[in-house]
């Protein structure tokens, strides 16, 4: 599994983004003053949800139909 966190600017500041190998993706609905505490804050976040990343991780190991 692959997991991207991004910073792109927002605003005055910068949006907090997971992006998931899968495809989905979660941003922050505030702006931070920097990339760095963007990304930070994206971190703090992924660490919150471990049953999600848990989750996509198992459905990612699941072979597909036919």
């Amino acid at each position: 599994m692959d997991i991207r966190l991004n910073a792109t600017p927002k605003g005055n500041g910068f949006q907090a983004t997971i992006t998931f190998s899968s495809g989905v993706s979660i941003s922050s609905a505030e702006a931070f003053p920097s990339e760095a505490e963007a990304v930070l804050a994206a971190a703090e976040k992924l660490l919150q949800m471990p049953d999600r990343v848990q989750r996509l991780a198992d459905e990612e190991r699941e072979p597909g139909p036919g």
